[in-house]
């Protein structure tokens, strides 16, 4: 009776031990086969772009210099390094003085062979402009902060290379209505580099929307207009000029240097569907859909901005807009072939 009463004791405490064994066993295969963290590279690359990378959309952003500006330095102390992007054989019938012609593919790998601290200013110089303003952004986000797009290109330099003025249109019909609420909060563009920092992640991304050019997200006025319920528009002005000027019916208006935050309204951009972004010019847009693009979204700049569609009404209101009657807007400089 003794020892049944002793295994009877022995079966109890064996049957409170074996969950414990079983529980101690399992933690002990989870120490030797930890579960990897989950990285939202979304997330560290926002934070790179307006922490660490000095949120330059929503700082500086456009970074333009005028052409009266670049000429009274390239004649003068020379302090500015002068990059034309255009194709070379452009290139060859006349350019800047002292500039040095690089294919926009290969900016990046130029830049690799001088030393950006050298310079004052390195100004990239296109058509009009709107090429210049998208590597502008992206070599902004690469660190180069001291890069600048020349306003309006070698349209602004002589008459002879005017590629605006056969882009204007005044026939878009603009409303004055109040705009849209802003759609609710939602997630950002999933991105998968498998990078595991922001500056890393950035990197990729840069160099990923880089190498599909600047023609992967242009698109023009009449491709917008003919269907514009297939895009999410966004009217890149002040809230004044969005309802003074007037829009395209439908858009959106986000405020430059205050909306696309994280913490104000990035997050209300949709990830299911075409952004399509204009402004004045469409230097600043360029700037901006470079940025849009290696935060994964679907972004698309309008090409020459209201100008391709109310430029008559951008003039009579005093805004930006280029005149080549304007001496300074087109100003006439001599120029090297």
């Amino acid at each position: 009776m003794k020892h049944h009463k002793l295994f009877k004791q022995y079966a109890v405490t064996l049957l409170l031990i074996l969950p414990l064994l079983v529980f101690t066993s399992a933690c002990s295969d989870d120490d030797d086969d930890p579960v990897t963290p989950t990285i939202n590279e979304a997330e560290l690359l926002v934070a790179e772009l307006e922490g660490a990378n000095g949120d330059y959309l929503n700082t500086s952003c456009p970074a333009i210099v005028k052409a009266d500006a670049v000429y009274e330095d390239v004649t003068g102390t020379k302090t500015f390094h002068v990059i034309d992007i255009r194709a070379a054989a452009d290139y060859d019938l006349g350019h800047v003085p002292t500039s040095v012609n690089v294919n926009s593919a290969d900016i990046f790998t130029h830049m690799a062979t001088i030393n950006a601290a050298d310079y004052d200013k390195i100004v990239i110089v296109c058509y009009t402009g709107q090429t210049a303003g998208w590597v502008v952004g992206l070599m902004r986000m690469s660190g180069i902060t001291n890069v600048y797009s020349m306003k309006y290109g070698m349209s602004s330099w002589h008459s002879d290379f005017d590629k605006i003025t056969p882009n204007k249109g005044s026939s878009a019909s603009f409303v004055t209505t109040a705009a849209p609420a802003k759609p609710a909060a939602g997630s950002l563009p999933a991105i998968s580099t498998g990078k595991s920092t922001g500056a890393e992640i950035l990197a990729d991304r840069v160099a990923a929307v880089h190498a599909n050019g600047f023609g992967a997200v242009a698109i023009t006025a009449t491709e917008v207009l003919s269907a514009p319920d297939q895009y999410f528009i966004i009217n890149y002005w002040s809230e004044g000029d969005y309802l003074g000027i007037g829009h395209i019916d439908g858009s959106y208006q986000y405020t430059p240097k205050v909306d696309l935050k994280l913490s104000a309204a990035l997050m209300t951009l949709p990830t299911n569907k075409t952004i399509v972004v204009y402004c004045y010019t469409g230097q600043t847009r360029a700037n901006v859909a470079a940025i849009l693009s290696v935060l994964g979204y679907d972004a698309k700049t309008l090409k020459f901005g209201t100008q391709a569609m109310i430029w008559q009404t951008m003039i009579d209101a005093g805004k930006t807009a280029y005149n080549a009657d304007n001496d300074h807007d087109c100003w006439g400089f001599d120029y090297e072939k």
